[in-house]
């Protein structure tokens, strides 16, 4: 019957597996699969930052509301990695079960995370450079380019255990949405499953280092060109001092507190290796 509506969904034990099998494939990739893979999720992420800035423009709207709308829009983005396909770093972290699991060897895992951090910061990056050369910035009489300086600002300017342990819950909540993710069965359960995780984590102002690195070299790019003022912070300096804490808790937020977690719970002593 549950087969018959469409609620029928993988039990916990089994995503485990899943995500188990996913990440000795995801950490096996060739090379240049797996960098063009990465250019698209950093890419798709940044199309996601784009939909989030087009409602904090708009000052009509309360805090809440403009929180909890931003979040609900730039859930685009993981929507996108997961069905489109694509190799997003910090889902990546989950890759931990794997190696955990001794299915993968440590430097198996670290090529993958950082060929794949690496990937998503050239996409996220190109996404920005499109988005500046295309004028959108302009919109809404310019506040959406003054939006992007005000939030990189913030991102620049935030302290480095305020960034980290910001890291470390969205990250927690990612690694939360695409394991719901797995799931599902189709497109429609993976959306919805991917869509209040994301949602909350952007709505209490966790950070995300991909969405960072289209943010802050968006605002930088934007600054450069006079189109607005220069904000305190936005620099490569503060750059490098808001991605370092981030992707630091980003690891830590998915691949302890989710990835191993789920693996002592689910999977520990019941694989020994390939």
């Amino acid at each position: 019957m549950a087969d018959l509506y469409g609620f029928d969904a993988f039990s916990p034990r089994q995503i485990a597996e899943k995500v188990d099998t996913i990440g000795v494939t995801k950490a096996r990739l060739p090379l240049l699969s797996m960098i063009m893979l990465g250019i698209l999720a950093g890419a798709f992420i940044g199309l996601g930052g784009l939909y989030f800035t087009i409602v904090k423009s708009d000052a009509s709207l309360g805090f809440a509301a403009q929180q909890v709308l931003g979040g609900l829009t730039f859930s685009l983005g993981l929507i996108l990695v997961i069905v489109a396909g694509a190799e997003l770093f910090t889902g990546n972290n989950l890759l931990a079960m794997a190696w955990a699991d001794g299915k993968i060897t440590t430097i198996e895992l670290v090529r993958n995370w950082v060929v794949v951090c690496a990937a998503n910061f050239v996409g996220a990056i190109g996404v920005a450079a499109l988005v500046y050369l295309s004028g959108h910035a302009d919109m809404n009489q310019g506040a959406i380019a003054e939006t992007y300086a005000k939030i990189a600002a913030a991102k620049c300017e935030m302290s480095f255990w305020n960034a980290f342990f910001r890291g470390v819950l969205c990250n927690i909540l990612v690694c939360m949405a695409v394991w719901m993710a797995l799931a599902g069965r189709s497109v429609v359960d993976k959306a919805v499953a991917i869509i209040f995780p994301i949602s909350a984590f952007v709505a209490a102002g966790f950070e995300h280092s991909i969405a960072n690195m289209y943010f802050i070299p968006l605002a930088m790019m934007l600054e450069a060109s006079g189109t607005v003022e220069a904000a305190g912070g936005v620099s490569i300096i503060g750059f490098a001092g808001n991605l370092f804490p981030v992707i630091l808790g980003n690891l830590v937020g998915g691949s302890v507190f989710v990835g191993l977690v789920y693996h002592i719970i689910y999977l520990r002593g019941s694989n020994k290796g390939c």
